[in-house]
């Protein structure tokens, strides 16, 4: 099982959008594909139909009880092939409670390491903090996503997400691959394509060559509760995102450069 994380320490960057998409297209293409929703906002859980205030069983669960089979606290979606680890708003305790205990920082390594014969690919919606959750996913993930609004705030939020990276992973003794994301793109406005020619100049081949386009119909998915990439196939963010698939399945990916730890 391939494991993907989406982070970004600035929030309403297309973190969930982009685990969402990228799933429901992997699903689409036979996959069998887990969404593990870590972010206590809990968007993604919400996004398939979950209440964040009610989930009993999920993430939360799996660090009050390590011990536990996570296979019995996965929750179906109404899509093929495509199946949710919830998240509660528990998880924004878990810092104050569990932070300090040994291990924690693996918890969801080992996990995903038990579920690897059910599943194709693993894909982890990361919250917008540094924290217990954050060093989880990625000690977790063979491959972090770093969506970038293309707008100046975020692009500092993007250097903080670097520093963190290499922080981290430093500890790991191991490279971690990972691609930056231009989102949210707006052609017709002079600050988008500054923005996203300063990342492109300063970040150079880390970046992803296209861009997620704005696109109204990520909101209407959203309402309905289904991947754009399922509902409207042929709109223009479901087609910006199935570039990225391709270009993420094909390993052109991995000549990125990584952290070196």
């Amino acid at each position: 099982m391939k494991v993907w994380a989406v982070a970004n320490q600035k929030g309403g960057v297309g973190k969930t959008t982009t685990a969402v998409t990228l799933g429901g297209l992997l699903a689409a293409r036979g996959y069998k594909t887990l969404l593990v929703d870590i972010d206590p906002h809990g968007s993604l859980t919400s996004y398939f139909g979950y209440s964040a205030d009610a989930v009993e069983r999920g993430v939360y669960t799996l660090f009050q009880h390590r011990e536990s089979d996570p296979s019995i606290l996965i929750s179906p979606t109404r899509f093929d092939n495509l199946q949710i680890l919830p998240a509660s708003m528990a998880l924004a305790t878990l810092d104050r409670q569990l932070g300090t205990q040994s291990g924690m920082g693996l918890v969801l390594h080992k996990a995903l390491k038990q579920l690897s014969g059910r599943y194709d690919y693993a894909l982890i919606d990361c919250p917008p903090v540094l924290g217990v959750l954050m060093v989880n996913a990625l000690a977790a993930c063979d491959h972090l996503l770093i969506p970038v609004q293309t707008e100046f705030l975020a692009l500092k939020g993007l250097e903080r997400m670097l520093r963190t990276l290499s922080m981290i992973t430093r500890s790991r003794n191991i490279k971690l691959p990972f691609t930056i994301v231009p989102t949210m793109f707006d052609r017709r406005t002079r600050a988008s394509t500054e923005a996203l020619q300063q990342l492109q100049s300063e970040h150079q081949s880390d970046v992803w060559s296209s861009v997620v386009p704005i696109d109204t119909k990520f909101r209407e998915a959203s309402r309905e509760g289904v991947p754009l990439s399922i509902m409207l196939p042929q709109a223009r963010g479901a087609v910006a995102y199935n570039q990225l698939l391709d270009v993420l399945l094909s390993g052109v990916d991995g000549e990125r450069r990584s952290v070196a730890l």
